[in-house]
Parts: structure tokens; sequence; C-alpha cells
């Protein structure tokens, strides 16, 4: 009645979902949305010098010395990241040297973050150290293009108003 066996059957599947570095498990099949995708991880042997972007997950126990911008960021005991961080959700278990962006925000008592938060929710756990300023928003993640904007228009201002400083030649 039937032509392969269920163990063949699975070998089979196991067999498609193979990479260079060996076999996916089962759990690890492709799906369809965003929200199923595993995450990208960044060992704690791996640090990273420049901008990082994805649309899933990323949990990060290395360091990253650039921005860093995705859709959910895990930042574990070890990390480090010396740059912004643009996520929806951002868990702080490390160490964030710059400026935090995200509709909810959580800082646990290892976390330690110097720099502006804007969030649509915070929670800080007792312990945790935090240098910076708090600001709620309704759309953190809108407001960072509004906030360059107006930093490069009040630069090129503050360049108009300031007279000539350079040496002029002797008459």
């Amino acid at each position: 009645m039937f032509t392969k066996k269920p163990e063949q059957e699975l070998s089979d599947r196991q067999m498609s979902e193979t990479t260079p570095f060996g076999e996916r498990p089962p759990s690890y099949a492709k799906s369809s949305g965003p929200s199923k995708l595993v995450p990208s991880i960044i060992g704690e042997d791996l640090m990273i010098t420049g901008n990082v972007n994805s649309k899933g997950e990323i949990q990060v126990d290395g360091e990253i010395q650039g921005d860093v911008q995705c859709g959910s960021l895990l930042l574990g005991d070890k990390s480090q990241i010396t740059g912004c961080v643009l996520a929806e959700d951002v868990v702080v278990r490390g160490r964030v040297l710059g400026s935090i962006r995200g509709l909810r925000v959580t800082l646990q008592a290892q976390s330690h973050v110097e720099g502006d938060i804007y969030h649509q929710s915070l929670a800080i756990e007792q312990g945790a150290f935090f240098e910076g300023k708090s600001r709620r928003s309704e759309d953190p993640l809108a407001t960072k293009t509004a906030d360059q904007a107006a930093t490069t228009s009040d630069k090129a201002r503050s360049e108009q108003a300031t007279p000539d400083t350079a040496p002029r030649a002797a008459e």
C-alpha cells in the first residue's frame, strides 16, 4: 500500500535541507513568514566593524562597532554595541554605547546603556545602568529620519551664521 517507509520519508526531507556545514534539524525548516525565521546569532568570539541590517531577529553575544537595524534584537550578557540601535523589540543584557530606538525596550538587571532611548514602552529592571535621556514617542522608529533632517538643517544654519574664520592675507 505504501511505497516508502515513514523513516525513509523523514530522512529524505532531512537530506533535502542540508547545508555545507551539515544537516539542519527538522525544526529549522524554511518558513513563509518573517516572524518565524531563525534568529541570526553573532557569537562571543565575533567582532563586527560596520553596520548590521536584518528584517528578522538578531541575537548578539559578541561585539558590534556600528549601527544595528533589525526587527528584534537580543543582546546577551557579554555583548557590546558601539553605535545606534533601531528595532521594534530590544532586550538588553549587555552594553550599548549609543542611542536605542524601539517600540518595546527592556533593560535587564545586568545591562549597561550609555545613550538616549526613544521608545513606546520602556522597562528597566533593578540593577540596570542607564545614563542618558528617555523619550517616549508614538513612533520612535520613524522619528530617526526626522531627527537626522533636523540635525542636518541645524548644522547648515549654524555654518551660515558663523563668520568666515579663514586667515586673511596681510594687506
